[in-house]
């Protein structure tokens, strides 16, 4: 990414007041709710709220990158923006870009940080338990969320892409006032479009969702979602499912390995 600074006009004047138009500003604010989890190293993200020009003000989130990483390469925010603005031209639904900014690289790395809007609805890791529970693991509901996730697994697969993360929290699931279902992926920062390899790629992707996903959905629809997603694609669903079902397995046996006493 060549650009070093963007920001939404729609967003600008408040992010100007709250000084998040510049690096030194957004590295140096000190409002909104820390988010902050083991692990992050140098990142740091914090929940915020900013007001557009017509007043309405919106949750949002701004993640910070100090002068970490690998040299030379892109900046960690701006890995994101790019991986943003891909999926959301791909057709997927995910967060809206509000404003980024990096250094100028010195010593060979950059700081950098992004502010995105929050996605409607919640992550399936905390709510889909309930919503099958509440609508019923073979109602209309429950056929709509697997046809759904098949449709986000194969635009986000069909436009050459893997999320590398895609387990059930960083899939958000919304329910309209009508009674249909939105689903928005989250945390784009590790995406990529592989040269080589693909099938291994969609298959951690796959295995990630089946893991992180409800028993009692995995054992209804998991088959169904399957075979749709494998509807006119090259290789055998056997293949695809021995495949994904061995990277179940092997992280079932590092959760327990971690978690052993």
């Amino acid at each position: 990414m060549n650009e070093r600074s963007w920001i939404s006009e729609r967003f600008r004047a408040s992010l100007e007041k709250l000084g998040l138009d510049t690096v030194d500003g957004a590295l140096a604010f000190t409002g909104g709710e820390d988010l902050d989890k083991p692990g992050l190293g140098h990142r740091r993200r914090t929940r915020i709220e900013i007001t557009d020009a017509t007043g309405r003000t919106i949750r949002a989130y701004l993640k910070r990158y100090g002068a970490g990483g690998r040299k030379n390469r892109p900046s960690p925010a701006g890995i994101e923006l790019a991986n943003i603005r891909s999926a959301r031209q791909a057709g997927i639904a995910t967060m809206e870009p509000i404003a980024f900014g990096q250094d100028a690289p010195s010593g060979g790395r950059c700081r950098s940080y992004l502010v995105v809007s929050e996605v409607p609805g919640d992550a399936l890791e905390r709510c889909a338990e309930t919503f099958l529970k509440v609508s019923g693991i073979e109602s209309k509901s429950a056929r709509q969320l697997t046809e759904k996730l098949v449709s986000l697994a194969r635009t986000l697969h069909g436009a050459g892409f893997v999320h590398r993360d895609f387990y059930a929290s960083h899939v958000f699931l919304n329910e309209t006032p009508d009674g249909e279902i939105e689903l928005y992926l989250i945390d784009l920062a590790r995406m990529f479009a592989p040269r080589w390899r693909k099938f291994r790629w969609r298959v951690k992707d796959l295995a990630q969702l089946k893991y992180s996903m409800p028993a009692e959905w995995v054992d209804r629809w998991w088959d169904k979602f399957l075979s749709a997603y494998l509807a006119g694609a090259d290789g055998s669903p056997p293949r695809w499912a021995r495949a994904i079902d061995a990277r179940v397995a092997a992280m079932r046996r590092r959760a327990e390995r971690r978690f052993r006493p």
